[in-house]
């Protein structure tokens, strides 16, 4: 039993002990190419939270992680894929009051959202919760984005890609089907230049961008690029949990 993962630990436990922060791992249901499963995003994002409570637990820090939530929101062309569980950010948005609420019930002040699905959207959600709830503090962190990809991984990608295959060959090797029978994530470029320049932005149509539901070629992933990219990303985290934990949240600025 580890006592900075609720799944796994217990009322003796939790009634003999203050925490300082609960962390909510949040992902996805969807499809990641041939080679990986529907839970990529939930199965990556529960670890990472794990592995970053562990360290920072380690430093003193009483942190705990939550269950993961798997329903995130889909683009177009998604949703119409079977077993694509695509949940609106309205719903999202009901699903966080209820564990903020809960939270805030209980005295856990901070709680620190770890999002791992490039679909979600938290921020308007925090900004609408916040003054619901002024004596709580939300922050989120989107652990793929938190140190720069090309420094671990040859292929640039953004959905079952050299970097996501990696970290679920290094945490969930059994899961992984052969690199050879994963498709390559070709994905279509956008015919407006304003799209290909980042000067709009529109959801894209899954169907109509790729084949195989890739963004970025897998076939270069290994477990041991994922294991020293998830080794950043886990460190930066845990640093900053033990430093929120010790941190007045009403006395932030300098």
């Amino acid at each position: 039993m580890k006592p900075f993962i609720l799944e796994q630990t217990n009322w003796k436990q939790i009634k003999n002990t203050q925490y300082d922060i609960a962390i909510l791992p949040w992902g996805a249901t969807e499809p990641h190419n041939y080679h990986l499963p529907y839970g990529t995003d939930s199965l990556e994002t529960s670890k990472v939270s794990q592995e970053s409570a562990a360290k920072a637990w380690a430093n003193g820090t009483k942190v705990m992680v939550l269950p993961v939530i798997p329903l995130g929101s889909q683009n177009p062309g998604q949703i119409d894929m079977p077993f694509c569980l695509h949940t609106p950010p309205s719903t999202q948005l009901m699903i966080l009051k209820d564990i903020v609420r809960a939270l805030n019930r209980q005295g856990i002040k901070k709680l620190v959202i770890i999002n791992g699905h490039g679909g979600n959207d938290f921020k308007p959600m925090i900004r609408e919760l916040l003054p619901q709830f002024p004596e709580m503090f939300l922050s989120l962190v989107e652990w793929f984005k938190i140190t720069t990809s090309v420094n671990y991984f040859e292929e640039a990608g953004d959905h079952a890609d050299e970097m996501e295959t990696s970290v679920v060959m290094h945490y969930y090797p059994e899961l992984v089907l052969p690199l050879d029978e994963a498709g390559e994530g070709t994905a279509k470029k956008h015919k407006l230049k304003a799209f290909r320049e980042k000067t709009a932005w529109s959801p894209r149509p899954w169907d109509k961008v790729t084949e195989d539901t890739g963004i970025g070629n897998p076939k270069k992933a290994t477990a041991e690029k994922g294991k020293r990219f998830v080794e950043e990303v886990t460190n930066k985290i845990a640093a900053y949990l033990t430093e929120l934990a010790l941190c007045d949240v009403n006395d932030l600025y300098e």
